[in-house]
């Protein structure tokens, strides 16, 4: 198993080289837009996947939205990287299980396939997304769980602000349930079966 999570992939993914088994032009990248459907423009995302060119990853697109598991599952064939972008957290979860995203992502994961997280995209890799419910709007979406990916055993705060109360209030209400691990724009985690660490782009 190997993670990268972010708040914006885009200030941080010069960092995630020591993952890679490869040079990134002989990597394909899955790109999971779906969380920013409803939004006009989303110039965090279109950072990411410019970012990821850049680095000379092969891109593509692949949305969730009406897309059955079965072909799913043929587009995610052989992929070296998922990456999901950022956006609105209970709608991305929302797709992530009704086109069987949940299911697959968890056996391509647990075969060696990179997971990538920009914002939402963290979020959804831990065990539940419900306390995000004080950034992101929930009732943009039909959820009967709020249960996430699962890859790992905290909830990704991201774009977090020391001292912040919003961020102090939502890790207060949930103690003893979920661990955080609070994530700024130029901070990213990378998990593996051994653990976690937080890096930064700051120097």
């Amino acid at each position: 198993m190997k993670l990268f999570l972010t708040s914006n992939a885009y200030q941080t993914l010069d960092l995630i080289t020591p993952l890679l088994p490869t040079y990134p032009p002989q990597m394909t990248v899955a790109f999971i837009p779906t969380a920013a459907d409803m939004y006009d423009t989303a110039l965090w995302m279109e950072r990411d996947r410019k970012k990821l060119q850049e680095m000379g990853f092969i891109v593509f697109d692949i949305p969730l939205k009406d897309t059955p598991e079965r072909l799913l599952r043929k587009e995610l064939s052989g992929v070296d990287c998922i990456f999901v972008a950022g956006g609105n957290t209970f709608y991305l979860l929302e797709h992530a299980q009704k086109s069987g995203f949940t299911t697959v992502a968890r056996e391509l994961v647990q075969k060696g396939v990179i997971y990538i997280g920009s914002s939402a995209g963290s979020v959804l890799a831990g065990p539940n997304i419900e306390p995000v419910k004080v950034f992101d709007d929930p009732d943009i979406a039909q959820l009967d769980s709020y249960t996430g990916l699962g890859f790992v055993d905290f909830i990704a705060l991201p774009h977090y602000v020391s001292g912040d109360s919003t961020y102090k209030k939502v890790i207060e209400d949930y103690k003893g349930k979920y661990t955080f691990v609070p994530l700024s724009n130029e901070q990213a985690v990378i998990a593996t079966e051994k653990g976690h660490e937080i890096i930064s782009s700051k120097p």
